[in-house]
């Protein structure tokens, strides 16, 4: 039985889905592993946490906005 075949999410490049690839069913394992590289560096999580504090402001603003 052949391996389902992918669209990768990140690069669009078709892959083979095998068990225990590394990263995310939906990446292919060049783009996995860059993430993962990426994560360990900490560039991504400075993002995300600006990011996130700014999606916390907005929805905090909008739930407790007293012009309703």
């Amino acid at each position: 039985m052949p391996f389902p075949i992918k669209t990768c999410a990140v690069c669009g490049e078709e892959f083979e889905l095998k068990p225990g690839k590394p990263g995310f069913a939906n990446r292919c394992p060049t783009c996995s592993v860059e993430d993962e590289e990426a994560t360990e560096k900490g560039t991504l999580d400075a993002g995300n946490k600006e990011q996130n504090a700014h999606r916390r402001a907005a929805i905090k603003d909008l739930l407790y906005r007293k012009d309703r």
